[in-house]
């Protein structure tokens, strides 16, 4: 996908209303409150060469790059949110509203925005074990921790 199709995807669940259960959709997981986009995985393609010498992250930071720059264009200079102290929370047992706490677990920060109402959220998911980097893309309503 290119920048304007991450846009255009924001855009799309921007405008969706939030299900009453958690479930799938096109772009990921959605549930009460919020959508949970996957806006580039690993089947999207990653050259071998990137995966061999470590570099499998730099694709997607790029491209998350390339996000912040488009909506910090059309909302201003977003917010830098780091996660660790809501990852600590869920192992320590606190409650942590969604989809908060599910990010916590696959991304370390996000860039953040509040706009009309929901808050909008990118970053690049951390790669472990078999699961690898994931350009992740978030609409809630449910304010941050």
């Amino acid at each position: 996908m290119t920048t304007a199709q991450h846009l255009a995807a924001i855009d799309r669940l921007r405008g969706r209303a939030f299900p009453a259960q958690r479930g799938r959709s096109e772009f990921g997981d959605s549930g009460p409150g919020y959508h949970l986009a996957e806006l580039r995985t690993p089947a999207d393609g990653l050259d071998a060469a990137e995966r061999a010498d470590g570099r499998a992250r730099e694709p997607y930071e790029a491209e998350c790059e390339a996000l912040v720059v488009a909506l910090s264009n059309r909302w201003g200079e977003g917010q830098w949110f780091a996660l660790w102290s809501v990852f600590i929370g869920t192992i320590c047992g606190e409650t942590i509203p969604q989809p908060w706490g599910e990010l916590s677990h696959r991304v370390e920060d996000l860039h953040l925005w509040r706009v009309e109402g929901h808050w909008i959220a990118v970053g690049v998911s951390r790669a472990e074990g078999e699961d690898e980097h994931r350009l992740i893309a978030v609409v809630t309503d449910v304010d941050p921790p």
